[in-house]
């Protein structure tokens, strides 16, 4: 005998996703989905036939999970209200009325129909992910990482109850957490990991945030050092803000983070700038004491002197010709934007500097005293008198694109 709680078999679950759709639809225009006379060769559009043939095999299909049984009383009273409305065919302001009101309520129910099988579709799709996260070696990759892509852009549409309790029932943030430090599982499988859990703080931050405080996500996603670990870190500090900040400080990663700087591969490079730069928003005196303590305005003169680096106050000598070389993607984007696409770590001093003067992790005093202490570092770690003017001058007039 099957057990109702049992996964949907393969191909099940691509169904409901078309009739969500098909519901969906119908929702949206119940009279024109509805309203054909009944023999006809357009009794129904797509959208009514799918869901009263749903609403047809609605014993063996459904009758077997019990958490189904509203989608199959809404199948049924679906039936009845696509009946009445056929029935409607008179001219009469009764008819209309009638019309009117079928259409109305064919609506609802389509809406609700739509509401079940989205739940149905959440609980499938959690189901197999904690199945797969708690196998050993973290299971079929290809269908893990698709599972996971789907909970990301399920839970990026927004907050609903019941998709969090389903959510906390489960257990599911502690399983991606302890996924993302398994070094057994791929780093595909762990990047999307990051991804997923990233998208549940996004969800509802005050639920799961304290889980990212107080496990080991930031820890792993820094050790894992690839462009999308550290896409993820940079999500979680422009979304958790200071607390966040504090805690990388306390664990003594600031150090690990500036390193990334000098890494072989330019995107990871690129990606901790830019988790510098939120640092430096969010910091507070400890982690921006940390990070100058650790050399970081020095290396950022370094990088603002390399070929990828420049001054955007100086904008006239990047050739008009290398401007227009992809005016389409570029359409819309301003002269500056378009030149650290290719110079990232143009002016790199100034926009940390900017960073730190209309963040929101330090006091005006202290932001006083951290921009005097870049400038005497700037001063001492140029090159030359030229190349210090530039860069104190763009640390006092901000430089930020």
């Amino acid at each position: 005998m099957e057990d109702p709680s049992d996964p949907a078999p393969p191909g099940v679950l691509s169904v409901l996703e078309a009739l969500k759709k098909a519901s969906h639809d119908l929702h949206s225009d119940p009279k024109s989905s509805a309203a054909a006379a009944p023999g006809s060769p357009n009794a129904g559009s797509p959208a009514i036939k799918a869901l009263l043939e749903l609403e047809t095999e609605s014993d063996s299909l459904l009758s077997r999970d019990p958490d189904l049984s509203a989608l199959s009383r809404h199948l049924s009273d679906l039936r009845s209200l696509v009946s009445t409305l056929r029935k409607s065919r008179g001219h009469g302001l009764g008819s209309f009325l009638a019309r009117r009101a079928s259409a109305h309520s064919i609506s609802r129910v389509a809406e609700s129909i739509e509401s079940e099988i989205q739940a149905w579709i959440d609980r499938e799709t959690v189901e197999k992910l904690v199945a797969g996260l708690r196998e050993k070696g973290c299971g079929d990759e290809e269908e893990l990482v698709q599972l996971l892509s789907q909970l990301e852009a399920r839970v990026l549409r927004g907050f609903e109850r019941g998709l969090q309790d389903l959510l906390l029932k489960s257990k599911l943030f502690g399983l991606l957490e302890t996924t993302l430090c398994n070094q057994n599982c791929s780093k595909r499988i762990r990047e999307h990991v990051g991804f997923a859990i990233a998208a549940l703080i996004r969800f509802n931050k005050d639920v799961f945030v304290g889980q990212v405080l107080m496990g080991a996500t930031i820890r792993a996603l820094i050790t894992m050092a690839s462009v999308h670990s550290l896409k993820v870190l940079c999500s979680l500090i422009k979304s958790i803000k200071s607390p966040l900040v504090d805690e990388i400080e306390s664990n003594g990663q600031i150090p690990k983070i500036i390193n990334f700087l000098s890494h072989e591969d330019l995107q990871v490079k690129v990606v901790a700038m830019d988790c510098i730069l939120e640092i430096g928003y969010f910091g507070r005196k400890e982690a921006i004491e940390a990070m100058i303590e650790e050399g970081l305005v020095k290396k950022l003169v370094e990088l603002q002197r390399s070929e990828l680096g420049g001054d955007l106050i100086d904008l006239g000598r990047f050739e008009q010709s290398e401007v227009e070389t992809d005016s389409v993607v570029n359409a819309g984007k301003s002269k500056s934007r378009r030149f650290l696409e290719s110079h990232p770590f143009a002016s790199c001093v100034a926009r940390f500097a900017v960073q730190l003067e209309v963040g929101e992790g330090l006091r005006q005093r202290e932001k006083r005293a951290f921009k005097q202490e870049i400038l005497v570092i700037v001063r001492e770690a140029s090159a030359n008198d030229a190349e210090a003017a530039t860069i104190v001058a763009e640390v006092l007039w901000g430089s930020s694109p």
